[in-house]
């Protein structure tokens, strides 16, 4: 279980049922996962969460029943980083479910391998995850999860009212109140999936750009929770709303609507966690 990061109320996050089934995957750490410190970046563990959800999907029978899940929020607990190279195993499982949500749980541990690159032995790496997923219908509204497939979840835990309770806080401060100045982050057209959203990992390559002037926020131990409150589509400018505190980094991803006005799209705070 990972701790809650200093000078925050976040719970950590639950165990595994005992004795309950889960889905496992294996992958690989690539050269393009990496920073220049052969640190895997935070989109990349996006990507890696987005893999073994349509893996496990499409590994059941629910894949026509249930096809249609977004996220409305993601948590990423850094409890010791992963490197390249090195192989990564993914377990899956329900951790918390309502009828028409799921807490899914994923927990990624790597075993680094040394080449000529990087040759130092390193300890197993270890994040632990937790999505918030809402099951929709075709036109993206919320939608009750089948009986089976809510069954089959249900076995994994004994959490079953999971309510919505957000983590960051929602409201961007003004620009006028903060410290650092507003920055603009430049979309491309490969952020976008086929249904013109932006890609979850896109979200988390604009952090990765944050922490260049914030090392010592991932240089240990880290917490990071992205909230999803707007979609963003292809064609919108992004505004980044930063405000640095002791421990902690909160950014706030601001787009223009309709009447011009800046909203909220997306929330972003990451954290030291107690070694």
């Amino acid at each position: 279980m990972s701790a809650s990061p200093s000078g925050t109320n976040v719970e950590p996050l639950q165990d595994r049922k005992n004795g309950a089934r889960y889905f496992e995957a294996a992958y690989r750490v690539r050269t393009g996962d990496v920073d220049q410190q052969m640190r895997v970046r935070l989109d990349a563990v996006a990507r890696y969460l987005q893999d073994i959800a349509n893996d496990n999907i499409e590994a059941t029978d629910y894949g026509a029943s249930d096809p249609f899940w977004i996220v409305r929020r993601t948590v990423i607990d850094v409890i010791r980083p992963f490197s390249w190279p090195a192989g990564v195993t993914a377990q899956r499982w329900c951790g918390a479910l309502s009828t028409r949500w799921t807490n899914m749980r994923v927990r990624l541990t790597a075993d680094h391998e040394t080449n000529r690159f990087n040759p130092d032995e390193r300890a197993p790496g270890l994040i632990e995850t937790e999505a918030f997923w809402i099951n929709v219908n075709d036109q993206g509204m919320p939608s009750r999860i089948t009986d089976g497939m809510l069954d089959m979840l249900s076995q994994m835990t004994d959490e079953h009212r999971l309510r919505w309770r957000s983590m960051n806080p929602d409201k961007a401060p003004d620009a006028s109140s903060v410290e650092l100045p507003d920055r603009q982050h430049v979309l491309r057209s490969t952020d976008f999936d086929p249904f013109k959203h932006l890609n979850n990992a896109a979200y988390l390559e604009a952090i990765e750009d944050e922490l260049i002037d914030q090392p010592d926020l991932v240089e240990g131990p880290h917490r990071v929770v992205i909230e999803y409150l707007r979609p963003i589509v292809p064609g919108v400018s992004i505004t980044l709303r930063r405000v640095r505190e002791a421990d902690r980094l909160l950014v706030w991803m601001l787009i223009p609507d309709d009447a011009g006005d800046q909203v909220v799209a997306a929330t972003v705070s990451v954290s030291t966690l107690p070694a």
